[in-house]
């Protein structure tokens, strides 16, 4: 398309006509390309194209996949050339590859050759830049009953269709820099996260694409089966059509056609199916070439339909990508001959070289053939060295994304010069409607009038329950934290209310030359408690200052008052789960201690490789008893517990009255963190990286009152982390192991604690805590060792059909370990079904002692790949 984007087009010739196949049936998104001006334009889905030029003769290349190509030469004079056009079935042929009965597969060598030349084509272009045109037409075409009379006062109506158009300037640059300007854009309706960005923005010559594993993969023979299905002949280039068949069908894999250039092992073009999150997606695309032995996509389709809880659509999208300008990376110019050694015999000269003592460049810059192996070794050494060159060898990946001010003010005239696709009469009806609505909308209420009255919120009578947010400029707000869940009961308060609320001063600045910010904020949170049975009132304010850096921040404060809290730190039941189980079952497993405090805290985050921090507390602590015996539950054979819990170390006198002096030092370590820049600001890339935890714990026997003062000495390393291997699985663990090198004076709530759970509730995470342990029966104050593990499979039992994997169901399997100086060996298997209707999951397993069965059941949690923090 040779069209200006910085302004109206002024040709009013060029060429436009219709492409349809034998039958006179229209073909959507064919290719209509300029071949000695190396651009052009897909049609729309009415087979209709349009190309505005200036008057000249054009070789004009008319391309679908599946159809012989046509070149003819048009002639543009004075006005619109009216080009009507049939393609004709591509006719394949087997001939250009003698297959023998019993021999492998053409394919097979193919395919190999592709796969060795994918990081060469990956990196043959050092940088290059294209212009975008992407329109989207999508509809929701089904929801829940309940919903869609709300949906239709929000104007969206079913099986109507919304249209997006927008036209971008995307640069790509070595190795993973994507900048994008958005030039123009034209959106109505929301594309339910159906954006086919990741493909666009990234290529199939990648070991993956939006998580899913690549035909050109080095692990691509893992996952697919190929077979040659015929070979023809198109712009002079032999191109074999290879079938994509998964060995294992479901998600997260491609099946379909890709189309391979013979010689040189680039894509001519390809048609791919996947699904994802229960999302059907089709990927098509055609390339073309924009220099010697250079193919780029030209022409994309992608198709997005599937079902997500009661909520189904579908969703079409067209890029045409043209403009290219390209720079080669002039070390690899010379495109390489490849032998497949598994069929070919290898020349004794390119064995030769393979054993010479030259370099890697040196080799790649020979025009000697290189054996697959031989040319795969060698990409990677040169890959290795070109990103040790890089200013920051951490950053892995940028993306910036920027919008011209005038990409959303661009008028009618300007979309009409400027769109490669004609609209359909559909979309024309479609836009005429959303311009109208827009125009209402705009009338009630004014940018502005919506900016003050946010400003100007007021309180509302719930405010103090659902969390509210007052402004009074100048960074300073104060307003509610969300507090219906401390609402709640328990055997040492009874009923019990609460309410969190904050005060908080912010300010940023931003760096000079840069898009990043040095930000600073003052926070006050005072949290309040009163339990109706105990008529005990409770508060706790705490005082936190924080400044933060892009990639390096600190937050230090002082926290004190009179408070509650479980003897597990880390509160291993949740308020509202205890309270059910209470109040239905008459089951109180949270447990509670007291304690007046005043705490001292300081953390400095280096990087996001390391981070270390520091607490001083002092405190007088109280236990606390049962002050009510309430429960729906009425059989006599069940009573509450004492507030006391059962643990195999204790005696009565842990749980009395003491105090307590207590620094605590900890860091947290991420080993060869890679970083991601988004829009200049630097975030963490943490697959690859464990997390290393260290923590030293000292209570100081400083009270005059040395008989009721804690006295020990803590210390404690763990790692945590998760490898994901391709689509085949994804393991989970999580190892600590520690020691009370002096435990002279060790109350129950300094106890090493960890995470039981006697509910039927599993917890967030996949390695989190235990799934059948009792809360505090192995908490010690002596030596220790737990790991908790989990596997994710692709395809396990139930996963063995098809069905249930293209629904997205997995299935898992763990193992958990627990063992301390005085408890017996600790052991937790299971298997779980994971990702029902894609939310939830639930697990079944049991619990055992020195090998004899304790307890087991089930456990309903959140799908694991719901992270929560």
């Amino acid at each position: 398309m040779s069209t200006c984007i910085g302004a109206v087009d002024v040709f009013s010739q060029g060429i436009r006509g219709k492409i349809t196949d034998s039958e006179g049936e229209p073909l959507a998104f064919a290719s209509v390309y300029i071949r000695n001006l190396g651009d052009g334009a897909p049609t729309n889905e009415e087979g209709l194209y349009e190309i505005k030029l200036k008057k000249g003769i054009y070789d004009v290349m008319f391309q679908y996949l599946g159809y012989k190509s046509v070149i003819e030469t048009i002639i543009v004079q004075e006005d619109w050339v009216e080009f009507n056009i049939q393609l004709e079935p591509q006719v394949y042929t087997l001939s250009q590859v003698e297959v023998k009965a019993g021999a492998e597969d053409p394919a097979l060598t193919i395919m190999r050759k592709a796969i060795a030349k994918a990081k060469y084509h990956r990196l043959q272009l050092q940088q290059y830049s294209m212009t975008v045109y992407l329109k989207g037409t999508g509809q929701l075409t089904d929801a829940p009953f309940f919903m869609k009379k709300t949906l239709e006062k929000d104007g969206l109506n079913l099986n109507e269709a919304y249209t997006s158009e927008s036209v971008s300037r995307i640069t790509f640059t070595q190795p993973d820099k994507v900048e994008e300007k958005v030039i123009s854009i034209r959106t109505n309706g929301d594309n339910q996260a159906t954006s086919p960005a990741p493909y666009i923005q990234t290529s199939f010559y990648q070991e993956k694409i939006n998580d899913i594993i690549t035909p050109l993969s080095r692990a691509a023979f893992t996952y697919y089966r190929f077979k040659y299905e015929g070979s023809f002949f198109d712009q002079d280039v032999l191109v074999n059509k290879i079938k994509v068949t998964p060995r294992s069908r479901g998600e997260r894999v491609f099946e379909g056609y890709i189309y391979i250039i013979e010689d040189l092992w680039a894509i001519h073009s390809l048609n791919l199916q996947t699904s994802l999150f229960g999302f059907q997606i089709q990927a098509t695309q055609q390339y073309a070439p924009v220099a010697d032995n250079v193919w780029m996509p030209f022409t994309h389709t992608y198709n997005f339909g599937g079902k997500f809880f009661g909520f189904e659509g579908e969703f079409k999208y067209l890029a045409s990508t043209n403009d290219y300008d390209i720079t080669l990376n002039p070390d690899l110019v010379q495109p390489p001959t490849l032998i497949d050694e598994t069929i070919e015999e290898v020349p004794e000269e390119v064995v030769e070289e393979a054993k010479s003592d030259l370099s890697a460049f040196e080799k790649l810059a020979s025009e000697e053939p290189k054996t697959r192996k031989e040319y795969r070794k060698l990409m990677n050494e040169y890959e290795k060295e070109m990103l040790k060159e890089k200013d920051e060898p951490d950053v892995v990946t940028e993306r910036y994304y920027s919008v011209d001010s005038m990409a959303k003010k661009r008028d009618l005239s300007y979309w009409d010069s400027i769109r490669p696709v004609p609209l359909t009469i559909k979309e024309v009806e479609g836009y005429k409607r959303d311009d109208s609505v827009a125009t209402v909308e705009a009338a009630k209420m004014s940018e502005v009038d919506s900016v003050a009255k946010k400003a100007r919120r007021k309180y509302k009578p719930l405010d103090f329950l659902n969390g509210a947010t007052y402004s009074f400029g100048k960074g300073v707000s104060l307003g509610f934290r969300q507090n219906w869940t401390k609402i709640s009961f328990n055997t040492v308060e009874g009923a019990k209310v609460g309410m969190g609320l904050f005060y908080r001063k912010y300010s940023e600045t931003k760096l000079a030359d840069s898009t990043n910010y040095d930000r600073k904020s003052f926070n006050i949170e005072p949290e309040l408690r009163y339990g109706f049975s105990s008529k005990r009132f409770y508060s706790t304010v705490d005082f936190r200052w924080s400044h933060t850096l892009p990639t390096s921040g600190t937050s230090w404060g002082i926290q004190g008052g009179r408070y509650l809290y479980q003897f597990n730190g880390g509160e291993p039941i949740n308020e509202q789960v205890n309270a059910l189980y209470s109040l239905l079952f008459r089951q109180n497993y949270m447990k509670l201690f007291e304690q007046d405090f005043a705490r001292f805290y300081w953390a400095h985050r280096v990087n996001y490789g390391f981070t270390y921090r520091a607490h001083l507390t002092f405190a007088d602590r109280r236990q606390l008893f049962n002050t009510n015996n309430y429960s729906f539950y009425n059989k006599s054979e069940r009573e509450y517990t004492a507030n006391q819990p059962e643990n195999v170390e204790t005696n009565d006198m842990d749980f009395q009255n003491h105090q307590i002096a207590r620094l605590y030092l900890g860091f947290d370590w991420r080993p060869g963190v890679k970083y991601g820049i988004r829009n200049g600001r630097k975030y963490p890339i943490t697959d690859r990286s464990p997390l290393i935890k260290f923590s030293y714990t000292k209570a100081i026997p400083t009270f005059r009152n040395q008989a009721n003062a804690s006295d020990f000495d803590h210390v404690e390393l763990g790692i945590e982390h998760d490898f994901t291997f391709g689509v085949s699985g994804k393991f989970d663990f999580n190892v600590k192991a520690g020691s009370f090198l002096n435990n002279s004076q060790v109350y129950f709530p300094d106890y090493q604690h960890f995470g039981g759970n006697r509910t039927i509730f599993s917890n967030f995470g996949p390695a989190s805590n235990y799934r059948f342990m009792d809360y505090y029966k192995y908490s010690t104050n002596s030596s220790y060792v737990s790991g908790i593990f989990h596997y994710q499979f692709r395809k396990f039992l139930f996963t063995q059909l098809p069905m249930l994997r293209f629904s997205g169901v997995r299935e898992n399997i763990f193992l958990n370990y627990l063992k301390t100086e005085n408890s017996p060996h600790y052991v937790e298997v299971g298997y779980s079904l994971d990702n029902l209707f894609r939310l939830f999951r639930v697990e079944f397993g049991a619990g055992f002692e020195n090998g004899n069965y304790l307890r087991g059941g089930a456990r309903f949690g959140v799908a694991t790949f719901i992270q929560v923090n």
